[in-house]
């Protein structure tokens, strides 16, 4: 029984996050931005936010006793379905939150696993996602789930004095398993296919989550490659063959980076990520535009450590220059802080400091494309020769 999204479709929501001693408040609020993105790509309203400044986040219920009771008088006030947290919160946090707020209560986490439940496509990415949700839920059982014995019943398989939760939590390691056994089925199908595409250079587009990478794909393709300004748009891996100037390559696009990236989740996907581990080149595609593009390359750069893809030959696009906007650069190595730079300084500056080729585009415009092709194809040649 594969596990389903919850329904959030037209729930209303509130936000709460905590503001930590090495976080700075605008670092806390583009938090706070980013997960109304996730409840909004999830199908639920966010109706108001919440943040308390905290040294460690209460072991009991995340916030502090006032924040609580703040926040549930304005849950009871509006009529809240939902009190998403922008971290993971433990069970017995998510338990006692839930008895003093009286609404359902998810973590970053729990919404990520959720929009991945209804984003995916293929078995492959199903899979991958549900072994994420029971592993998840593992540690959270509560006897709400007792149900699931039902599914595993028959003659001893229960054992002596065995609580109805153990058996509960027998079925969702049963599950697991055999998960993880389908997952190598299917990796073992998807390496003999790498292994027929042999002789043929391999591109990878990769980027944190919404910077425009299925629409690169589709413009460098000529393909049809589900693009949409909603986080996780794209979960399941695409190859297509790409011939420039009577030169073939392979050019494949991956599921978006995002930050607390649950690890279940990379765990499981490692299967789809292999496109990026087998990949001769990456295009890192970067949002220029977003207002922290700095720290969305390093949330990649760390992820591609992890898959030890570092070191690949990468070609940095900074994507979306038609919606890039002069905007005060105050995380620059520069001596005044309230530098206004432009695009053109921009350019000149991450040209200067990075050791990657790096073109600036606009995928959904279509300006700068051939000079991102002409870097590709110099890239191609020299692995070729």
């Amino acid at each position: 029984m594969a596990l389903k999204q919850s329904n959030l479709s037209q729930e209303k929501a509130v936000l709460i996050g905590v503001i930590s001693q090495n976080q700075s408040l605008e670092t806390a609020n583009e938090y706070l931005e980013e997960l109304a993105f996730l409840v909004q790509t999830a199908g639920a309203i966010t109706l108001n936010r919440f943040q308390q400044k905290l040294q460690h986040p209460d072991p009991r219920t995340f916030v502090g006793k006032g924040k609580l009771e703040e926040i549930t008088q304005y849950i009871k006030t509006n009529q809240i379905n939902l009190a998403v947290f922008d971290d993971e919160l433990s069970p017995s946090q998510i338990r006692n939150i839930e008895n003093v707020v009286g609404c359902r209560v998810l973590d970053r986490t729990n919404l990520i696993l959720d929009i991945f439940a209804k984003r995916a496509r293929t078995a492959q990415s199903k899979t991958q996602v549900e072994l994420a949700q029971y592993t998840y839920l593992l540690p959270r059982l509560t006897r709400m789930w007792t149900h699931l014995e039902k599914q595993q019943g028959g003659i001893g398989m229960r054992g002596p004095g065995e609580t109805e939760i153990e058996t509960d939590r027998r079925a969702i390691r049963n599950k697991i398993a055999i998960l993880k056994d389908k997952l190598k089925i299917i990796e073992k199908q998807n390496a003999t296919q790498r292994k027929q595409r042999y002789g043929l250079v391999r591109v990878a587009l990769v980027g944190y989550t919404n910077v425009g990478k299925s629409t690169l794909m589709n413009l460098l393709s000529k393909s049809n490659v589900f693009a949409e300004n909603k986080l996780f748009a794209t979960l399941d891996t695409t190859v297509r063959k790409v011939v420039w100037n009577e030169t073939p390559f392979l050019l494949s696009d991956t599921v978006g980076f995002i930050r607390k990236l649950p690890h279940d989740l990379v765990e499981s996907f490692k299967t789809t990520l292999e496109e990026v581990k087998e990949a001769d080149i990456l295009l890192h595609v970067i949002d220029i535009s977003h207002p922290s593009f700095e720290e969305q390359i390093e949330v990649v750069q760390q992820t591609l450590v992890e898959l030890q893809s570092a070191n690949k030959p990468t070609i940095m696009v900074f994507n979306k220059i038609d919606l890039f906007k002069t905007v005060q650069m105050n995380k620059f190595e520069i001596s005044n802080e309230d530098a206004i730079l432009t695009l053109e300084e921009l350019e000149r500056s991450w040209i200067a400091k990075m050791n990657y080729p790096c073109v600036f585009i606009s995928a959904s415009a279509g300006q700068h494309i051939n000079e991102l092709k002409t870097k590709l194809m110099d890239m191609i040649s020299k692995l070729k020769n």
